[in-house]
């Protein structure tokens, strides 16, 4: 009798466990789908839809955003991109997760992703999603879910389209398709300011965009990208503006428009307006 209570004891301790993990990792996928509802909301996109995201999200989603363009992916790339992020970190560069996940794609060194560094590092972990989406078959035919799931072998293989309506207004604002569509509130002490900002602001369009040198001049305060287009100008604007927060960017001017980050929108500005020149001006070192 004493050993079957035992038995029975015993196995309603591993009944418990069980339930308890399940119920874990339901919530934690559950909550995945809440996530950025927590979050400070601090930019909105705009673009036949509208979306919100706090100024992390933003910079995140507009370098996922600009590799697909600079590895000539289909835009339909950046779409399942973005709804891969949005699903798996919530668009933030998570230094953990399930398992040895991490990253923006909560990728696993374990399978053969990288270091535990390399995928820390935004723009590592995005060119090796795209590296990974494009040696699949026929992606571009399949549902945004079933694209990310090729790449993810994720155990919930269809929570990547709740993402995709979302990921696809902001593929559209990132990659030039609409007008001052892009529009963030900043605040606090930037990381960068001055020079180190212009600089800093210099290499990533260099890193996300590949864009020459020489397509950009820089001063103490001021980056100027001259620029072939009004898809193109608007791509790196919106690109600045997601990019604000760190490096103390307070003004983006392109095609008539102006963004302050003190009003947190882009207005409608008098005087001569280059068409083909991007200005941004950051806040200075003193």
């Amino acid at each position: 009798m004493q050993v079957r209570t035992r038995a029975i004891v015993a196995a309603g301790v591993v009944l418990v466990l069980v339930t308890v993990v399940g119920l874990f990792v339901a919530f934690r996928h559950f909550a995945d789908g809440l996530r950025l509802t927590f979050t400070g909301r601090s930019c909105t996109v705009s673009a036949d839809g509208r979306v919100t995201l706090d100024a992390r999200q933003m910079a995140n989603a507009a370098t996922i955003a600009a590799i697909g363009a600079q590895r000539g992916m289909p835009e339909r790339a950046v779409v399942v991109a973005l709804a891969t992020a949005y699903q798996e970190s919530g668009l933030r560069n998570l230094a953990g997760g399930d398992r040895d996940s991490v990253g923006l794609f909560q990728q696993r060194p374990s399978q053969g992703w990288g270091s535990p560094a390399q995928i820390r590092d935004p723009r590592y972990a995005t060119n090796t999603f795209y590296a990974a989406l494009a040696k699949v078959r026929d992606w571009e035919g399949m549902r945004v879910t079933d694209a990310a799931q090729t790449v993810q072998r994720s155990a919930f293989p269809e929570a990547y389209q709740k993402w995709a309506d979302e990921s696809e207004v902001l593929s559209r604002a990132l990659l030039g398709h609409a007008t001052g569509a892009v529009a963030c509130t900043i605040g606090g002490d930037p990381q960068r300011r001055g020079a180190a900002a212009t600089a800093a602001l210099t290499q990533g369009l260099a890193l996300d965009w590949g864009l020459a040198a020489s397509a950009a001049a820089t001063d103490l305060t001021r980056l100027t990208v001259t620029v072939d287009d009004e898809r193109g100008g608007w791509r790196y604007a919106h690109w600045l503006v997601s990019h604000a927060q760190d490096n103390g960017v307070r003004r983006v001017r392109f095609d008539g428009l102006q963004w302050t980050a003190e009003k947190g929108t882009w207005d409608r500005v008098t005087g001569e307006q280059p068409p083909t020149r991007v200005v941004a001006e950051v806040l200075d070192a003193s």
